[in-house]
């Protein structure tokens, strides 16, 4: 019982976050679009910014939204596949439709809190497939980091390709202060990790003798098994081939929806991957599934290439909406609904178990 209202208590709190910057995005955008319209000399009840996002979800181009919702799930089949090639050098041999599946459940369990899908992804192809949660836990950090790897290559090619606008942008709007005291925040945070780790070595002895730390311990045992199987792929050049098309497949679902909106339809290529990227950190940063927090930075984006702030906000509302209704809600209530159908009868097996049989 407590957990569970922990649980609830920890929704409300990260759903009001998202919900909130959501709010002060629309109201410093809507006070704007008021000030616009007074000066073309529209009066206020003809001006709601509000009804101009609704009419430009009517008037979008669905098309191309459905599009960027195919390459959204073409992501999600190279994303299970290339988790399923992490999992085999443990020995097992997972189904994809199982690893598709959970992978999606965890796309919608992140709708609820931020970062609870990978638990919630882990446990449930655990569950399926019979296999150790901490092995499985294991790979799942791998995937993450190899994602944080990739998006990190990204931002660094956008800054490359589009280095003056950005920091044109950076020099206009930016406030260095800010910055260095955000810095110096850091630093400290950095400085307060490093001293709690030389207080748990400086007293490694006597803990390694309690029953949490031998509990920790093998589940440590576990999940480092998981990590080591980027070590131990089979085809090195498949799985890279996936991590790529991930991250391309990402980048065409902001891409393919410029052409769903007629103010966003003829930026360019480029400028697809600035939004690609302030949008993709946005998502990031922990709220419901980037909510707020990716309206902000994907308006800001298109504000660099001269769509004003209400257009941003209402092209912002087409992707993150169409997205998180269109796929994650549809699909991952579908995929809670059909996982256990699917596997009513399923009798995983492993390779250790198949090369024990032959070897019987």
């Amino acid at each position: 019982m407590k957990k569970t209202l922990v649980n609830i208590l920890k929704f409300l709190l990260f759903l009001g976050l998202g919900l909130g910057i959501l709010y002060l995005v629309y109201r410093s955008q809507n006070a704007a679009y008021q000030e616009e319209c007074a000066l073309k000399g529209i009066s206020a009840e003809d001006c709601s910014l509000f009804q101009k996002v609704v009419t430009d979800f009517q008037e979008a181009n669905y098309f191309w939204v459905l599009m960027v919702l195919i390459a959204f799930m073409m992501s999600n089949v190279s994303r299970a596949i290339r988790w399923s090639m992490l999992i085999r050098p443990m020995g097992y041999t997972p189904r994809f439709i199982n690893a598709f599946l959970t992978t999606v459940l965890g796309y919608f369990a992140n709708l609820g809190l931020p970062r609870m899908g990978e638990v919630v992804r882990g446990a449930s192809l655990a569950q399926y497939e019979k296999i150790p949660l901490e092995k499985v836990m294991g790979t799942i950090v791998v995937d993450r980091i190899i994602d944080v790897i990739s998006i990190l290559l990204v931002t660094g090619l956008a800054f490359l390709l589009e280095y003056d606008t950005i920091w044109q942008f950076v020099n206009e709007k930016a406030d260095l202060g800010k910055l260095a005291n955000l810095g110096n925040l850091m630093a400290m945070a950095a400085g307060v990790g490093v001293l709690g780790m030389a207080v748990l070595y400086l007293f490694r002895k006597p803990l390694s003798r309690t029953a949490i730390y031998k509990k920790i311990r093998e589940l440590a045992l576990g999940f480092w098994e998981g990590l080591q199987t980027v070590r131990q792929l089979d085809r090195p050049w498949w799985f890279l081939f996936h991590s790529i098309n991930i991250w391309l497949m990402y980048y065409l679902m902001t891409y393919l929806c410029f052409f769903a909106f007629a103010p966003t339809a003829g930026l360019p290529a480029v400028a697809g991957l600035t939004v690609f990227v302030f949008g993709g950190w946005g998502v990031v940063i922990p709220s419901p599934g980037g909510m707020g927090t990716y309206h902000f930075l994907a308006q800001t984006a298109l504000s660099m290439y001269g769509i004003s702030g209400e257009d941003g906000f209402s092209w912002a509302n087409i992707a993150f909406f169409s997205i998180q209704l269109g796929c994650n809600v549809l699909v991952g209530i579908l995929a809670l609904v059909f996982l256990p159908v699917l596997n009513r009868d399923y009798q995983p097996g492993s390779d250790r178990e198949q090369i024990v049989t032959a070897n019987a």
